[in-house]
């Protein structure tokens, strides 16, 4: 059993949790402070991190269950777990199961407004691993997914929406579909083989880039807005021009003609982005805030 764990964590790079995870600890102190000038209460914050757990596992494990066949056929994911043999349809249903049940006890244990927003967010969760077949949009509705997690976590702690969480979940929407669309490139030829929908095999790569550019250019304009929007002060501040340093690093590493660093600008500089705001996030509202 530990073995087909670690199996099935690997094959939802469970590692990736950290592109939304830090979000949503943002904004549930945002939504905290901005509304109820506290901090949230620590069963929040564990009640918060639960969920995050199992929806985003779920996600991951619906969306290689889904695809195992399309994996199958392509030479870079062709080694991935359900393709490979190395767990079965039924062991991953069985994980996915639980963490549903995570994700929905979690949320119970919320407030009300999280239980009736539940089935928006399993739909949403269901609805991505499929959008590939019939519209170029997947990474839209990836990014829409994903931007769940800090809107989902400001309405966990205040039970309410508002303009800020809203602006929040749009940003981290538009981040995270904007270097899904540069990930993509790396199937273009594949994609366009097999009839699929991507915004890479849509455009081509250079017209993907440049989208994905654009959609990072208003990420940045977004982040800005959350600082004269919300209580944050220079700290924040500093934490965003350090993030849109590093979107714009991203862009200068993959190019047109030349692939070979996008799983650089993957992984490493969106996780970094994601725990650099945060974490100013938190100083500026841990020190300067309390001041």
């Amino acid at each position: 059993m530990i073995r087909k764990i670690r199996i099935f964590l690997e094959m939802i790079k469970f590692e990736h949790t950290v592109f939304a995870l830090p979000f949503a600890f943002m904004g549930a102190i945002l939504g905290a402070i901005t509304t109820d000038g506290r901090w949230p209460s620590w069963a929040e914050i564990g009640w918060i991190l639960l969920a995050m757990v199992g929806a985003r596992t779920a996600a991951m494990a619906l969306n290689r269950l889904i695809d195992r066949g399309i994996d199958a056929l392509n030479p870079r994911t062709e080694q991935r777990a359900i393709p490979a043999g190395l767990l079965k349809v039924s062991e991953v249903v069985f994980f996915i199961i639980v963490s549903f049940a995570v994700l929905i006890y979690a949320s119970s244990q919320l407030n009300a407004l999280c239980v009736k927003l539940m089935p928006l967010a399993v739909f949403m969760l269901v609805l991505y691993s499929y959008t590939k077949r019939f519209t170029w949009l997947c990474h839209v509705v990836l990014g829409l997914t994903i931007g769940l997690s800090p809107l989902g976590a400001w309405v966990a702690v205040t039970g309410q929406f508002a303009p800020a969480a809203w602006v929040l979940f749009g940003t981290v929407a538009l981040w995270l579909a904007g270097f899904d669309i540069i990930y993509a490139t790396q199937d273009f030829e594949f994609d366009r083989s097999q009839k699929l929908h991507s915004i890479p095999a849509r455009f081509g790569i250079r017209g993907a880039l440049w989208i994905a550019r654009s959609l990072h250019f208003v990420t940045a304009i977004g982040f800005i807005t959350l600082f004269f929007m919300t209580d944050l002060s220079w700290a924040y501040l500093v934490g965003t021009i350090i993030s849109c340093i590093i979107l714009f690093y991203q862009h200068w590493l993959v190019r047109p003609n030349d692939l070979s660093r996008v799983q650089i600008a993957f992984f490493p500089m969106n996780g970094t982005l994601s725990v650099v705001l945060f974490a100013f996030t938190f100083v500026d509202l841990l020190v300067f805030w309390q001041w």
